[in-house]
C-alpha cells in the first residue's frame, strides 16, 4: 500500500506553547491507552512521539485475535469466503491438467500457495497455506478526534506535531503466522494463532523501537 501524503513535510515549523500543550496531551493518550487496555493505540502513539520515522512491526496474530477490534479478522474472513470456490476450482483444474500429479498454485495476495495430493479415498486433496499481511501509514486525517480515557486530541493538532518536528509519521507492517486449511472437506477455517507479546506491557520493545 502506498503511503499517503499525511501532514506533509517533516520539521518545517517551529512549535509554540500550544503545540507543546498538545504534545503533553498526546502523551496522556498513550498512558491512558495502556491503562484501559488499548495497547495498540498506546504503542503507536509512543512511536509517533519518539520521532524516528522508522517502520513499526505489527503483531498480526494478536490483532486477529483481539476481541475489541474485529475489523481485520472480519476483512480476512470475507476475502477468503469470496475466493474460496474460485481457488478450489483452479486447484482441481490444475490437478486434472497435470494428469493427477501434485501441483502448486501461488496465491497472489499472500505469496503462499496451494498444495494438492490424493486423499485416502482417491479424490484430490486440496489445502491452502495462507497468511494475513498488513500495511498502513500512521498519519492523521483533519476533521477527526481521538478520545482515549479523559483525553481528547484532534487529528489536526496531532498531525501538526509532525510538521513541527515534535513527532514523526511512520509506516507499519506485519504478517500473521502461516496457517493451513483443508479445502477438500469444506470445514471452517482455523482460528488465529495464539497471539504473541508484541505491543503489550510485557513487550521489551514497548517503547516503540522498530524491530
Amino acid at each position: 500500500m502506498a503511503a499517503d501524503d499525511g501532514a506533509g513535510p517533516y520539521d518545517v515549523d517551529s512549535p509554540g506553547f500550544a503545540d507543546y500543550w498538545k504534545e503533553f496531551q498526546a502523551n496522556g493518550i498513550s498512558n491512558s491507552g495502556d491503562f484501559i487496555g488499548k495497547t495498540d493505540v498506546a504503542r503507536h502513539m509512543d512511536h509517533y512521539l519518539k520521532g524516528t520515522g522508522q517502520t513499526l512491526d505489527l503483531d498480526v496474530d494478536r490483532m486477529l485475535s483481539d476481541e475489541d477490534d474485529m475489523v481485520l479478522r472480519d476483512t480476512s474472513a470475507a476475502t477468503r469466503a469470496k475466493h474460496e470456490e474460485e481457488w478450489r476450482r483452479q486447484a482441481l483444474d490444475a490437478f486434472a491438467q497435470s494428469g493427477g500429479k501434485p501441483v502448486a498454485i501461488p496465491v497472489e495476495t499472500t505469496g503462499q500457495g496451494y498444495t494438492h495430493d490424493r486423499g485416502p479415498d482417491g479424490k484430490p486433496q486440496i489445502s491452502i497455506d495462507y497468511q494475513v499481511n498488513v500495511w498502513d501509514r500512521y498519519s492523521w486525517d483533519p476533521g477527526k478526534a481521538t478520545p482515549i480515557g479523559p483525553t481528547t486530541v484532534t487529528d489536526a493538532d496531532t498531525a501538526r506535531m509532525h510538521t513541527t518536528g515534535q513527532a514523526r509519521e511512520f509506516d507499519m507492517r506485519g504478517s500473521s503466522s502461516v496457517q493451513q486449511h483443508d479445502m477438500s472437506s469444506g470445514g471452517s477455517w482455523p482460528d488465529p494463532k495464539e497471539p504473541g507479546r508484541d505491543g503489550t506491557r510485557t513487550d521489551i520493545g514497548r517503547n516503540g523501537d522498530a524491530r
